[in-house]
């Protein structure tokens, strides 16, 4: 009798997948952001495997997303068998669209929310931080009017020559966790 043993990784991923599920993280997206009912997985799907990609130490491109997840535990990862093929650039990319049609900050803003509340977590004090981010090489004029200007501004780092973005990030005080973020011109 031969038996076929095959080999599912999920290293690290499964503390990240854990606390996904544990937050409910992919449900709470699709309240937010429906799918069309076409789609074959859902956006928090989606977001949530953009996620462990990029927390999965891989250093590929998002569209390479699908051989990242080749010989991953699909179903301990993403809660369900999510077929690797699906998470295409195509679908990412939808994904992705949904989320700035949405608002990146008003869905972090929504999500955080919920998540403290869900948790717990008090939110009657709150701290206010502002970083710069350096930036090197050449910046691509985007077509978006309301996209951010990546552009020389005060730098906290004293690199006066580098061009640069702000990130403001309110937070809890007392457990640190990010509510609101808002991104700046440099």
């Amino acid at each position: 009798m031969d038996v076929q043993v095959t080999n599912q990784r999920i290293d690290h991923l499964g503390i990240i997948a854990g606390v996904i599920q544990d937050i409910d993280l992919i449900r709470k997206i699709d309240v937010l952001i429906p799918t069309d009912s076409r789609e074959k997985i859902t956006t928090g799907q989606a977001v949530a495997a953009m996620i462990l990609n990029g927390l999965g130490f891989s250093d590929r491109p998002l569209s390479l997303t699908p051989q990242f997840f080749e010989n991953k535990a699909m179903s301990l990862l993403l809660g369900e068998a999510v077929a690797p093929e699906l998470l295409n650039r195509f679908k990412l990319g939808r994904a992705l669209d949904d989320c700035y049609d949405y608002g990146c900050d008003r869905l972090f803003a929504c999500l955080s929310a919920q998540i403290c509340q869900q948790e717990g977590i008090l939110t009657n004090y709150l701290s206010l931080d502002s970083t710069s981010f350096s930036v090197t090489g050449e910046v691509y004029e985007d077509s978006d009017e309301h996209a951010i200007e990546i552009t020389h501004g005060y730098s906290k780092d004293h690199r006066s020559d580098l061009k640069q973005v702000v990130l403001d990030l309110l937070c809890t005080h007392d457990a640190g966790i990010p509510l609101m973020s808002k991104s700046y011109n440099g």
